[in-house]
């Protein structure tokens, strides 16, 4: 849910709750009000009897208007308190029963005792508080439709500068030179999160440069040495005069001198990778990508005299036809590498799936690292880089590498 849902939904149910709190609070408080008139008319009209009987030294008739009733009632009770109750209000006219509000006390009048009730009706006042409970509801969908208007649309106005910069965030290329900036805002938060993120993002572009540069400066000077200490070393092995344990350790340097050239390659390919530099993609068929690569590491597979079936399928994807190169050389060569003499690979490809299956150590690798950088078996003598490579291609397109152990057979398995 978007924060101008999460917004709307808090100040709605916060606003219906304190409205309808208020609603109920506010009825019993007009109830309340209006009942205390209703008792304040009753005792004025208790005084009126009152005042008339001192007044006329003689009961007033029963009255019976259409709005209250009084009675009066001997009694032997020589003490009662004035009470006011609720009380039945009969309609004559209608002849039904009402909600009533009454008033009871006695009255002494000539040696005799007389209870005296007088009831008026609440009809009136129920029908006022019914108009008043009516307005309220209506004021207060009339104020929740205008609430929900309200954070549609002013919020929505108001909440742009920050929808424009996080777009501008989300499609922020780290190799590009594009700059962040927002709309023109009165809001000090979104000037200030613009400044922010617009600074984040210069440091970051000009840091990714400062890498990319010092990343191909230093390859390149590495390269360069280890070119001539490979075309010295292969000078020195051609010497027919060596003897055999000179001829050991050059050859002992020429592959620690090629293993530093592997890993140069991988880990100047993985800065490539991790900042997206490889955008060239094309249509790969990944069938022909196998038969080219089958066919490239024929006499290593005859050499170490190792049987391999492959089951041809149809399958493509959009990728950089470079890195498809890497990805399926890294599995076949970690194949090839990591097998054991007349041992076996099984390739099989079908639509949208690739499993590559190798004979090798009798016990399966760890899952947890064998996809990590560096991380190699207790007889590999490869830089650890391989698998970590073809894990990042995978992660880059989003296809799911997977490692399982079946059948005694080491398998990597990818789903395009």
């Amino acid at each position: 849910m978007k924060l101008a849902g999460h917004y709307n939904r808090a100040s709605i149910i916060s606003s219906l709750s304190v409205l309808l709190i208020s609603a109920v609070a506010y009825y019993f408080i007009i109830d309340r009000i209006a009942r205390n008139q209703l008792d304040n008319d009753l005792s004025e009209e208790l005084s009126e009897v009152v005042t008339y009987v001192n007044s006329n030294h003689q009961l007033p008739k029963a009255v019976d208007f259409d709005e209250d009733q009084t009675t009066f009632q001997k009694t032997t009770i020589t003490s009662f308190e004035t009470r006011f109750f609720d009380n039945p209000f009969i309609d004559r006219k209608d002849n039904k029963a009402e909600n009533g509000r009454a008033v009871a006390f006695l009255l002494k009048f000539k040696g005799e005792n007389y209870i005296v009730t007088i009831t008026e009706s609440l009809e009136n006042t129920e029908y006022l508080i019914q108009i008043i409970s009516i307005i309220t509801l209506i004021l207060t969908a009339v104020f929740i439709c205008v609430l929900m208007i309200t954070n549609k649309y002013i919020l929505k106005r108001l909440w742009s500068p920050f929808y424009g910069i996080l777009k501008q965030v989300s499609n922020f290329n780290i190799a590009s030179n594009q700059r962040i900036s927002g709309k023109n805002t009165r809001v000090d938060e979104f000037r200030e999160l613009e400044t922010a993120v617009s600074k984040m993002a210069e440091k970051a572009s000009s840091d990714y440069r400062g890498l990319k540069t010092f990343t191909e400066n230093a390859s390149h000077e590495i390269m360069t040495p280890l070119a001539v200490i490979t075309s010295k070393l292969d000078i020195l092995i051609q010497d027919e005069t060596l003897r055999p344990d000179q001829y050991a350790q050059i050859t002992d340097i020429y592959k620690a001198t090629g293993k530093l050239s592997r890993l140069n390659q991988s880990l100047l390919l993985l800065v490539k990778i991790d900042n997206d530099l490889l955008q060239d993609a094309d249509k790969i068929d990944i069938n022909t990508l196998i038969l080219e690569k089958i066919q490239q590491f024929n006499e290593l597979i005859r050499n170490k005299k190792i049987e391999l079936s492959y089951s041809p399928g149809s399958a493509t994807t959009e990728a950089s036809r470079y890195l498809m190169d890497v990805l399926i050389n890294n599995l076949l060569s970690n194949a090839i590498r990591h097998n054991i003499e007349n041992g076996r690979i099984l390739i099989g490809l079908s639509a949208g799936r690739l499993m590559v299956q190798n004979s090798g150590a009798v016990e399966p690798l760890i899952q947890e690292m064998i996809f990590e950088r560096f991380y190699k078996g207790k007889t590999s003598e490869g830089i650890g880089l391989g698998l970590a490579v073809t894990k990042t291609i995978c992660d880059k397109y989003g296809f799911e590498l997977r490692y399982r152990f079946i059948a005694g057979m080491h398998s990597f398995i990818i789903k395009f």
